[in-house]
């Protein structure tokens, strides 16, 4: 099997992870992603809505085609309000509460970058007591308060700031010393960086099917991979984060086969031969089933992709959070993967 470079693919994530894509704001990631692809030598192509392309061609009938999304988690201002603050909707799905206290950016039409923290409309215990720790923390009282000298919306205003600005949500992302990696968007970037080290480990190699990477830019909305799959393709696996939880059995240090999700089960035939792979690879291949979820390959089949679907990925901690997962976890994907075109 090729060398996989662990190394390289992590200080890779951790600066994708550091660049902000919310869902409709992605450009700077994915080029930083054709940067990488351009390092590589290897061709690629941009898609109508954003994303990005490459294939391996193979010498047999098989096309298989792998998909992660390079967009995240974020948020749009959505008001101005009267005491300068903004409200926010949000881009994608995860609970208010999780984004309080955060430091932001707010990306203005003409390219100015403001900076702020998510706080709420009652944020000192020392004025509100209890009324602060009964808040519900929803759209009306979280607001973002600017790092800007305003106290009204005229003056925020003023500054270049519209309804309709984008608004990420700082990643803080690092390695630790004991290899796990923390930081919001792990989902998922941590897939992207895979694919781009999978990648390079298979440049030279004679490969019996052919391989597409296919990077989307609007899953956490829900029709990433509703196009641009490749014509062709027998088979597409997406690859994106396991969640981790009671009653689970995904984890930090291992890839994840996901069975079923709130689209319903995957295909069952594709799902056995990863299972196959993974034994004869001696990778150990955990197996679950999320709930609450749903992924590139759901929106596939929802757009009429005609072959089978699966998905896989690695275990990430607190997902639509402050995420964790460990080295481990990305290699075991990344062996998997290349098991997967043995």
């Amino acid at each position: 099997m090729p060398a996989f470079d662990l190394e390289r693919t992590t200080a890779v994530l951790i600066e994708l992870l550091n660049t902000p894509s919310p869902t409709g704001y992605t450009e700077a990631a994915v080029r930083r992603i054709e940067a990488e692809l351009d390092r590589l030598d290897l061709p690629y192509r941009r898609t109508a809505k954003g994303g990005l392309v490459w294939t391996l061609p193979g010498t047999g009938a098989e096309h298989l085609t792998f998909s992660a999304h390079a967009d995240t988690l974020g948020a749009m201002v959505k008001e101005i309000r009267d005491n300068g603050r903004l409200g926010l909707t949000q881009l994608g799905g995860y609970d208010w509460a999780t984004i309080e206290g955060e430091e932001v950016q707010v990306h203005l039409q003409g390219g100015r970058v403001l900076t702020g923290t998510v706080v709420n409309t009652r944020q000192s215990t020392h004025v509100w007591g209890s009324a602060l720790r009964d808040l519900k923390r929803d759209e009306r009282v979280l607001e973002v308060r600017l790092d800007e000298r305003t106290g009204s919306a005229a003056e925020t205003r003023a500054l270049g700031v519209e309804v309709g600005d984008f608004v990420s949500l700082d990643s803080r992302a690092r390695l630790t010393p004991a290899g796990y990696i923390k930081g919001r968007h792990l989902d998922n970037k941590a897939s992207v960086a895979l694919f781009l080290g999978v990648s390079e480990a298979l440049q030279g190699r004679r490969l019996r099917p052919t391989v597409s990477f296919v990077i989307t830019v609007y899953e956490e909305v829900g029709h990433g991979a509703a196009s641009d799959i490749p014509a062709g393709t027998t088979a597409l696996i997406a690859v994106d984060m396991a969640a981790i939880g009671d009653g689970q059995t995904s984890s930090e240090h291992h890839v994840t086969l996901c069975v079923k999700d709130s689209s319903g089960p995957y295909d069952h035939q594709l799902g056995n031969r990863v299972r196959d792979v993974a034994r004869r690879a001696a990778v150990d291949l955990k197996v679950d089933i999320y709930p609450y979820y749903s992924s590139d390959a759901s929106a596939a089949w929802r757009a009429g992709l005609p072959c089978p679907t699966a998905l896989i990925g690695p275990g990430v901690d607190a997902s639509h959070a402050y995420e964790r997962t460990h080295q481990d976890a990305l290699d075991a994907t990344a062996r998997l993967m290349l098991a997967l075109l043995d």
